[in-house]
């Protein structure tokens, strides 16, 4: 008579305990990873104290965010950065308009029209753009837009040189998102008769827009912030100016360098709460990023 099989004893493979050695070096590891990013915290955190503490009496004030300079002598401590904060808004959105919908159609093209050495290309096109520092982007457009098309300096040209700057993360961020839809899902609508182009817009995009809307906001709140476009590019205004290809337009980083030839008070206090005003917009954005994520994640 034959044994069963299952009569027979299950050979259970005995797990060695971690040795000593492996512990100390994890242990090791660990601690030089949190020792070094609370040392990165430590400048960080000494830079938004400073901010913070001489910028808080600026930003509090009930005229700050309603009101401009126009009629504001330099010695004064009044109006506030309406005109500053009217002209970054409007030079960012701009370029958002131009640069969300390049980026959006060639991460698509990337990722679901293109194949060989095209595809290497604008890789590679995509990756050196990423690279390109501010001053490059501005002095580009002033030689292309201003010098050779004959057109003026103004809120314009500077969105153009935000363009440069904004487009390769557009392009990076949505060619990811788009990358994680699963493929089953394109399969299956192929198989039900859709169409390429309809499978993309109603079901790949859908899927996909959180994380593109967050890597849209975190191109603005990178680009919001550029000192040299706006130094290049368009002269400063002490008053709005509601026509962006003409005449001098205010911003905060503007703003921050043109007081800093203030030698009174009122400069310096005008310089801490644009700076700290900056802050805030990148952290308002940054914050909202997050949130869309995290909304996003929660559907799922």
């Amino acid at each position: 008579m034959t044994a069963n099989v299952f009569d027979r004893p299950v050979k259970t493979q005995a797990f060695r305990p971690v040795s000593i050695r492996r512990r100390l070096t994890n242990n090791a590891a660990t601690l030089f990873f949190v020792a070094s990013f609370l040392i990165a915290l430590v400048p960080l955190g000494w830079v938004l104290s400073v901010v913070v503490a001489r910028g808080w009496y600026a930003v509090t004030r009930a005229t700050w965010w309603t009101h401009s300079l126009r009629g504001i002598l330099p010695e004064q401590f009044a109006g506030g950065v309406y005109h500053a904060l009217y002209g970054t808004v409007v030079q960012a959105g701009v370029a958002a308009l131009l640069s969300v919908p390049l980026g959006l159609m060639t991460a698509v093209f990337l990722v679901e029209y293109g194949s060989g050495r095209l595809v290497r290309l604008t890789t590679f096109m995509v990756d050196v753009l990423a690279g390109v520092p501010s001053i490059v982007a501005a002095l580009f457009v002033f030689s292309l837009w201003i010098a050779t098309l004959g057109f003026q300096q103004s809120s314009f040209a500077v969105s153009l040189a935000l363009v440069l700057l904004m487009l390769p993360v557009v392009v990076r961020s949505a060619e990811e998102m788009l990358r994680l839809v699963p493929d089953d899902l394109r399969e299956a609508s192929y198989a039900l008769g859709v169409t390429k182009w309809k499978t993309i817009m109603r079901i790949v995009f859908p899927i996909a827009m959180p994380g593109i809307v967050s890597g849209v906001l975190l191109s603005v709140a990178r680009v919001i912030g550029e000192t040299a476009p706006v130094l290049v590019l368009v002269g400063y205004s002490r008053s709005i100016n509601t026509d962006i290809f003409h005449g001098n337009m205010a911003s905060l980083p503007l703003l921050i360098y043109t007081e800093l030839t203030n030698p009174e008070h009122a400069g310096f206090l005008r310089i801490w709460g644009a700076a700290l005003s900056l802050i805030i917009i990148v952290a308002v954005i940054n914050l909202v990023a997050a949130a869309t994520r995290f909304l996003a994640a929660r559907r799922r």
